[in-house]
């Protein structure tokens, strides 16, 4: 199953629905046959794809895609559904959150990341997806005994985590501040120290920038030079 879109969306247009919008004016659109106010969520069963396929498989997104996709059983008699894809599997994490609409109770979001091979010893990628479904979903499907079929339909919301681990355990690269230090009493020599911009004096200390120029700061009456300088040049 593969359903792409094909509206003709207006300049400037950003699908950013809220989680009550996403239920009541598209999943329940859908699941009921009716029309939704954009033409833009496609058909697919996203299982038959690994989630890094499936930007393709839509016409509109840019760092998040959504889909209407259907549910298998895992086992014939049972209610869990099966999540494998084609090299890995989506495995839920945390806990599932309740949408209202008001006080109504009208759906649950589900939060789940993808994991290369197979379970348990897979391999935890970036992908994350968020899956809503309509609370009473499964009753209408028990129905149909002997079928596979799960859920008529959910919404998934597929998107990439930003890696912000290897952000944080990269080097940080400040803006470089330069200042020409004179020691008091003597216009000949002169030191010139490089060093962060947006750090604190303690924090230049204790990164032993100030090194070359411990023997001036050991002087009482240049640390208020030094501070009125180092202010100046943090301020821009």
């Amino acid at each position: 199953m593969e359903g792409r879109t094909s509206s003709v969306l207006p300049p400037g247009f950003r699908f950013h629905p809220t989680d009550e919008e996403l239920i009541v004016y598209y999943l329940c659109n859908q699941a009921t046959s009716k029309p939704c106010p954009a033409s833009i969520i496609p058909e697919v069963d996203i299982y038959k794809f690994d989630p890094w396929e499936l930007p393709e498989k839509t016409d509109f997104g840019e760092n998040e895609w959504y889909f209407f996709s259907p549910r298998e059983r895992k086992y014939p008699n049972g209610v869990r559904p099966n999540r494998a894809t084609v090299s890995g599997y989506w495995k839920a994490t945390g806990t599932d959150k309740a949408i209202y609409s008001g006080s109504k109770h009208i759906g649950v979001k589900k939060a789940l990341v993808f994991y290369k091979g197979k379970p348990p010893k897979g391999l935890k990628t970036d992908w994350i997806m968020h899956e809503y479904r309509l609370i009473g979903s499964r009753r209408q499907t028990n129905r149909q005994m002997g079928s596979m079929r799960l859920d008529d339909w959910v919404l998934c919301r597929i998107y990439k985590k930003k890696n912000v681990g290897k952000s944080l355990e990269a080097k940080e690269d400040y803006p470089i501040a330069q200042i020409n230090l004179t020691p008091p009493n003597n216009g000949t020599e002169q030191e010139v120290v490089k060093f962060p911009r947006t750090s604190s004096l303690t924090h230049l200390l204790d990164m032993d920038y100030l090194g070359p120029i411990s023997h001036i700061l050991s002087d009482a009456s240049y640390t208020s030079t030094f501070d009125f300088q180092l202010n100046t040049v943090n301020g821009g």
